[in-house]
């Protein structure tokens, strides 16, 4: 059982993770906690490693890992604290474009699963809000299943990323599987190898040399559109 105080800061922290693939400062801890000093989340973080939901990473600064979150996230998932960075839009209508819209191409389906086929040729284009997007060539997605919804990706939404080849190990990302199956998953590196870490409990981490593997982008935002 955890306290409320260790519940608000393992969520905190595990947004963090989620949007940016890296950990909060003790700063920003402790201003999002409310409290006085750095002591408190020191020991904070050590009641919660203690209790087996984080885990320090040796020999790197700001480097925490989510091991597992509270039981009411994982039966409740798309109930949590998380915000996603999202823009909405009503069902019955087209998605509007925000005052500050870059155009995004949309390049087909992506599995948030069972990987389904490779990223296809822009089928459409979708305005995303310029805060949304930075620096780089971005392109859109449309998520197909449940197994990033720990993360707040649902079913049906779409996806923002941006292009790369390379991510952080707690970085979401579009990664393409043996030059041919595309999938939506959160990137660990783990002794040489490339694990494909889904953010629902009912789906297994995939693990493959680091040769099978080529990171296509990495999350940014998402398009919800409410039914």
């Amino acid at each position: 059982m955890l306290t409320t105080k260790q519940h608000d800061l393992l969520i905190f922290i595990n947004q963090r993770l989620s949007q940016s693939g890296v950990s909060p400062s003790f700063d920003e801890m402790k201003d999002a906690l409310g409290l006085a000093s750095k002591s408190g989340i020191h020991r904070l973080i050590t009641a919660l490693e203690e209790r087996g939901f984080i885990r320090r990473l040796a020999h790197r600064a700001r480097a925490l890992e989510v091991v597992k979150l509270p039981e009411d996230m994982q039966q409740n998932p798309v109930n949590s604290n998380f915000k996603p960075n999202v823009m909405t839009a009503e069902a019955a209508g087209e998605l509007p474009e925000p005052a500050n819209s870059i155009d995004v191409p949309l390049l087909g389906r992506i599995a948030a699963g069972t990987p389904i086929e490779a990223i296809q040729h822009e089928t459409a284009r979708i305005a995303a809000p310029a805060d949304m997007i930075g620096r780089g060539e971005h392109f859109a997605l449309s998520v197909q299943g449940d197994s990033m919804i720990n993360a707040g990706i649902l079913d049906g939404d779409t996806v923002i990323i941006r292009r790369a080849q390379s991510a952080n190990t707690g970085q979401i990302v579009v990664a393409l599987v043996d030059d041919q199956e595309a999938t939506l998953k959160r990137l660990r590196k783990q002794d040489g190898s490339i694990a494909l870490e889904a953010a629902n409990p009912e789906y297994e981490t995939r693990v493959f040399g680091p040769d099978r593997v080529k990171v296509q982008g990495t999350l940014v935002g998402l398009v919800r559109r409410y039914h």
